[in-house]
């Protein structure tokens, strides 16, 4: 061969290396996870107060990470989320006073099987899953090291806390949005409350797992966005299902939090209200194509600074009212019929 189509044929071998190094796991240099960290380099060990902060989504409540990070220690933060960006880490760092915040973001399974995920979440002091879309957080961390450091997290009492989808996750039962189509609309109301078999109502069982909320599906983004009616098609199904004997629900307004003790006692915090309900029977219609009929939901809707027991699953505080579904139709015991309820003037 000429030197000078060897010359030419070089090029050639050199884009096919890099063709192979992109294509080939083998070849693979970076991790598949993102690590962004602020304060101490150093991780440092302190003493924990565990509990649970369920956020319901909207703006984030200074009140609820200050808890956190109160019951930290003053130790490691970790944000943990499958997107976006670290832009917990300077409103937690300004805010609080901790060794570190840190953000580590684990986009698929491969992120979750690293040995560095599961690691940093050992280390840490407290952990709050962000929002973003929780059929990620199932697809890509159930079944992983990710979900067993969750777990021994909790086990070890290291506050824990989420919002929006990363409240979503936290009841024993999950509505995952496995069969959402990708930047499509919410699973809504009317089409759950109409067929509380489509196709979308999706739910998984525990993925962590919390004592305080055995029993427990969770909702967010509450009145906002009107979910009461798909909550009590998650409920109705898991009982259908034969998944549970008893099911409840805490659902969770936005810019409003529940900050959960260990021992069961709650606080509402924040602008809106969060609803305590729990089923009293089993529903009478709960099939394909056909409304739902579900009757005697018993709701404790509390505000800022009223209480809730979750290990009684009782309250004297707030306002206690019935739900009935017949044929895909709320009813309600508050006064006009209304479902969801308004602070006083």
């Amino acid at each position: 061969m000429s030197r000078f189509r060897l010359f030419l044929r070089l090029p050639t071998a050199g884009l096919l290396v890099q063709v192979l190094l992109l294509a080939c796991p083998m070849f693979a240099t970076g991790p598949h996870y993102k690590y962004l960290r602020v304060g101490n380099a150093t991780d440092i060990q302190t003493k924990t107060q565990g509990g649970f902060a369920l956020l319901g989504g909207g703006k984030d409540l200074d009140r609820a990470f200050k808890w956190m990070c109160e019951r930290s220690g003053g130790g490691d933060f970790l944000i943990l989320r499958a997107s976006g960006d670290d832009d917990y880490n300077p409103y937690i760092q300004g805010l609080c006073k901790i060794n570190s915040v840190a953000t580590l973001i684990l986009p698929d399974r491969a992120a979750a099987e690293d040995p560095f995920a599961a690691a940093a979440i050992r280390n840490a002091e407290a952990v709050f899953i962000a929002g973003g879309d929780q059929a990620d957080y199932i697809n890509f961390w159930m079944g992983t090291p990710v979900q067993q450091a969750l777990n021994e997290a909790i086990a070890r009492n290291i506050p824990i806390g989420g919002t929006s989808a990363g409240l979503a996750v936290q009841g024993e039962f999950v509505y995952s949005a496995q069969a959402d189509p990708p930047d499509g609309p919410d699973l809504s109301s009317p089409e759950t409350l109409s067929n509380p078999f489509h196709p979308r109502v999706t739910i998984v069982h525990q993925f962590l797992d919390n004592p305080l909320l055995k029993e427990v599906i969770t909702d967010t983004h509450f009145s906002a966005r009107d979910r009461l009616g798909r909550t009590l098609v998650f409920m109705a199904r898991i009982l259908q299902d034969g998944r549970a004997h008893h099911i409840r629900d805490i659902a969770v307004d936005e810019r409003t939090a529940v900050l959960l003790e260990p021992d069961g006692a709650a606080t509402v915090v924040g602008a809106g209200f969060a609803y305590f309900l729990q089923a009293t029977e089993n529903p009478e219609t709960c099939k394909a194509n056909t409304p739902l009929t579900f009757r005697g939901v018993a709701v404790r809707s509390l505000h800022a600074d009223e209480r809730f027991n979750v290990l009684q699953w009782s309250s004297n505080e707030g306002t206690s009212y019935t739900l009935s579904v017949a044929a895909g139709v709320i009813h309600s015991t508050l006064p006009d019929g209304a479902v969801y309820t308004k602070k006083n003037k």
